[in-house]
Formats: C-alpha cells, sequence, structure tokens
C-alpha cells in the first residue's frame, strides 16, 4: 500500500555533505516510524536512524551520532537523512523503510523498503 522512494545519493569528497530524501505514497505514510539503513559491499545491511511518526525521539547508530540527523516533514510525506562529515566507510547503499514503531524498525521488522541510493564517499 505504501511506496518509497530514495533520492539524493551520489559521489562525495570525504567532509563534504549529502541529505537524502525519502518519499513515501499513499495517505498512510504519516503514521509509520520511519528509518533508514544502509548495507557496503560484502557486509550486512545495518540500522543507521529512525524518527517517530510524529517526529520529536530519534534514535542513530552510534557510528553517525553527531554528524546524520533525521527528520521529516508529514506534509510533504518525506523523511531526510543529512549526512554532513562523510568519511570513506559511510559508502553504501542507503535504504529507507517504514514500520508500526521505531521497535519494529530496530528488531529490524520494517513493514515497507525502498528500493535505495547508492552513496559513495572518496578519500
Amino acid at each position: 500500500q505504501v511506496q518509497l522512494v530514495e533520492s539524493g545519493g551520489g559521489l562525495v569528497q570525504a567532509g563534504g555533505s549529502l541529505r537524502l530524501s525519502c518519499v513515501g505514497s499513499g495517505r498512510t505514510f504519516s503514521v509509520y516510524a520511519v528509518g533508514w539503513f544502509r548495507q557496503a559491499p560484502g557486509k550486512e545491511r545495518e540500522f543507521v536512524a529512525a524518527i517517530r511518526w510524529s517526529g520529536g525521539i530519534r534514535n542513530y547508530a552510534d557510528s553517525v551520532k553527531g554528524r546524520f540527523t533525521i527528520s521529516r516533514d508529514n506534509a510533504k510525506n518525506t523523511v531526510y537523512l543529512q549526512m554532513n562529515s562523510l568519511k570513506p566507510e559511510d559508502t553504501a547503499v542507503y535504504y529507507c523503510a517504514a514500520g508500526d514503531s521505531i521497535k519494529d524498525l530496530l528488531l529490524p521488522n520494517p513493514r515497507y523498503w525502498g528500493q535505495g541510493t547508492q552513496v559513495t564517499v572518496s578519500s
């Protein structure tokens, strides 16, 4: 019922910034908690950040805390991931996911997944 589309990925130099967007279709998008995950080649998909349906409470992986910021604008059916001070180890495909709660996202047990957007950070 809900379709998620990520955008904003690309190539950036170390220390640079990118902002990813996740746009959800459907009238029920605003009721879901939304999270970002990433997967580098040969590695397991890992949690990056999550936000409640109403905003406010946010969770971050230790590896990105202080550098990444998750936010949402329910009027635009959009969740953002602002990525600053990027490092080569941040290189991965980034996925947007929606679930009933942050707890479900972290299990992980998302209800919906996007197709991903590539982020590449050069030295």
